[in-house]
C-alpha cells in the first residue's frame, strides 16, 4: 500500500478516480501522482521520523490531490470480501530542520529480468551508480535513516552495499532471514551519509525450488521485485534510482539460446514469452546468473514526476 502525492499546481483541478491502477480509463493527470509519501506492506509497523526531519504538507505552493494504491491479491476471484485498508497520517504544525525524502533502489519493475524454476538460491542485483547519485543529490549529500527491503514470495535475503570511490563502506541494511509477510521499516542508527558520486547496490536471493516455470520481475504477487525503499534528509531531486539489465544484452541471450540450443526463443517475443520458452537446465541457469554479472545495464534514475535526471541540467 502506498499513498503518493500528485506535483501539479494547486490550482489545477484533478478528477475523483477509483478503480485499477492500469485500466485503460486511468485520467492521464494522475501520471504526476509519483512523488511517495506513505507506505506499507505485510509486517510493518508504524513508523515515525526522527525529531529533526518530517514530511512537508500543506503550503500554498502545494497540491492538496493525492492517490492511495492498494495492491490486493485475491485468485480465487472471492466475492463479498470488504477491505477497510488505510494509512493514518500526524502531523505537527512546528516546522522540523529537514524535509525528508523517499527513494526507490534496486531494480526496475521489468520481466527482463528472471529467476530460473528449482533454484535453491538465485541472486538478482539492481544498481544506483555513481553516474546518478551525482546528478540527483546536494553536494552536501544525504543521511539516509530508516530502510525497508521488498520483495515478493520467493524472496529469502536481501541487502543493500555502499560504495565510494570504489572502496565498500558499512552496508545500508541486510536481512540474511527476509519474509514477505516481516517487511519491517528498520531504523537506522546512526544514520547513513550518502555523497554525490556514492554507488549503492542492492542484492536479492531468491528460492524457487517448488516453481516449475521461471518467475519473472513485475508488479503481480507471483512476479518478484527487488527494492530497497530508503527514507532520508534533505529532500533531494533523486527518486528513483534502479536499473535492469540491457534490453540489446537480453535478447543477445535469447538469440543465442535459440541457435546453440534449439530453444524457441525469438526477437519477436517479449521477454516474459522468450523466458517461459526455455527450456530450463544447470548450464543455462549458469549462463544466465554470467549474463547477469556481466551486461551493461538500462537505469532508471529519475525525479518524483517520473522525469530522467539524466535529461536535465541539474
Amino acid at each position: 500500500m502506498e499513498v503518493f502525492h500528485c506535483e501539479v499546481d494547486p490550482r489545477h483541478h484533478m478528477t475523483s478516480y477509483s478503480a485499477p491502477c492500469n485500466s485503460e480509463d486511468k485520467p492521464a493527470q494522475l501520471k504526476n501522482c509519483h512523488k511517495v509519501i506513505g507506505a506499507w506492506a505485510m509486517g510493518a509497523k508504524a513508523f515515525s521520523y526522527p525529531s529533526e526531519a518530517g514530511l512537508p504538507i500543506g503550503c500554498a505552493t502545494m497540491s492538496r490531490y493525492i492517490v492511495l494504491e492498494i495492491h490486493y491479491n485475491n485468485p480465487k476471484k472471492l466475492s463479498r470480501i470488504v477491505d477497510s485498508s488505510g494509512m493514518r497520517f500526524y502531523y505537527t504544525p512546528t516546522l522540523r530542520q529537514h524535509d525528508a525524502g523517499t527513494m526507490e533502489l534496486g531494480l526496475t519493475y521489468t520481466p527482463k529480468m528472471a529467476i530460473p524454476p528449482h533454484q535453491p538460491a538465485f541472486t538478482l542485483t539492481g544498481h544506483c551508480p555513481k553516474s546518478c547519485t551525482k546528478r540527483g543529490l546536494h553536494d552536501s549529500g544525504i543521511h539516509v535513516f530508516a530502510s525497508q527491503l521488498h520483495t515478493h514470495l520467493t524472496g529469502r535475503k536481501v541487502y543493500t552495499k555502499h560504495f565510494r570511490d570504489g572502496k565498500e563502506l558499512p552496508e545500508l541494511n541486510r536481512d540474511d532471514h527476509y519474509s514477505p509477510h516481516f517487511q519491517e521499516i528498520r531504523l537506522l542508527s546512526p544514520s547513513v551519509h550518502v555523497l554525490p558520486g556514492d554507488e549503492l547496490t542492492t542484492y536479492c536471493e531468491y528460492k524457487t525450488t517448488d516453481r516449475k516455470r521461471p518467475t519473472m520481475g513485475g508488479l503481480a504477487i507471483t512476479d518478484e521485485m527487488c527494492v530497497n525503499y530508503v527514507h532520508y534528509y534533505p529532500k533531494s531531486a533523486l527518486e528513483v534510482c534502479k536499473s535492469s539489465i540491457s534490453t540489446k544484452a537480453l535478447y543477445r541471450f535469447f538469440f543465442l539460446l535459440y541457435r546453440y540450443y534449439g530453444d524457441r526463443t525469438s526477437a519477436d517475443l517479449k521477454p516474459r514469452d522468450n523466458y517461459n520458452a526455455i527450456y530450463w537446465t544447470e548450464s543455462k541457469t549458469q549462463l544466465l546468473r554470467k549474463l547477469y554479472d556481466v551486461s551493461p545495464i538500462d537505469m532508471k534514475c529519475e525525479d518524483s514526476s517520473g522525469i530522467s535526471l539524466n535529461k536535465k541540467n541539474t
